[in-house]
């Protein structure tokens, strides 16, 4: 992680990981096909927008390719958390419950759940009932209002082991990061991935 007031001292976790950008470039249209991979189209930020339901899953399909691969490469997968900032948390959130991957955490700032009416009004009975999430968010976000995170963490609630949902607010944050948030993370990081011995 990096930015303004957004660096903290985080141990590696997917040491064999390639890169893969999840934003478009600023120079131009000749990163989008590459940037493309792991994004969807945001038609809408309101409890009743449409939603872009083939771009997302796509974008999760291809996130669970990279867990598989980080499978592959020797990593168990319940030694990988999700996680990511606005469109980013969004996506580790719906991948984390539609993966076949029993994973550690997600990480979810600033963000909501797409596609959250395609799920069950229960708790879902995949691998991932019992994983733990961290969502924050600031409570002055204009952009992906606090409203989202909570109708997230409602819903996240109903779905999965509610134990293992915290949700955080951060007075007068808008749609950034700062210090005390980001060392949240790293607590949450350093519970539920513990140092292997």
């Amino acid at each position: 992680m990096c930015g303004n007031n957004m660096s903290a001292p985080l141990p590696a976790i997917v040491p064999a990981a390639r890169k893969a950008t999840a934003a478009v470039s600023m120079d131009g249209q000749k990163h989008l096909l590459v940037s493309k991979a792991l994004m969807f189209d945001i038609i809408g930020l309101s409890p009743d927008s449409q939603e872009d339901e083939a771009g997302i899953k796509q974008a999760a399909e291809n996130v669970k390719a990279l867990i598989d691969q980080e499978v592959k490469n020797g990593i168990p997968s319940n030694r990988i958390i999700l996680g990511g900032f606005s469109q980013g948390g969004a996506l580790s959130l719906y991948t984390a419950l539609t993966t076949h991957q029993k994973l550690a955490g997600v990480v979810a700032l600033s963000c909501w759940l797409p596609l959250r009416a395609s799920f069950p009004q229960g708790p879902i009975s995949g691998v991932n009932k019992d994983i733990a999430v961290l969502q924050c968010h600031g409570d002055c976000d204009p952009l992906v209002p606090v409203m989202f995170g909570s109708l997230t963490v409602e819903k996240l609630k109903t779905m999965i082991n509610p134990a293992n949902v915290t949700f955080k607010t951060y007075s007068g944050m808008m749609h950034s990061s700062s210090l005390e948030e980001m060392m949240d993370v790293k607590q949450f990081i350093d519970k539920h991935l513990p140092p292997i011995d």
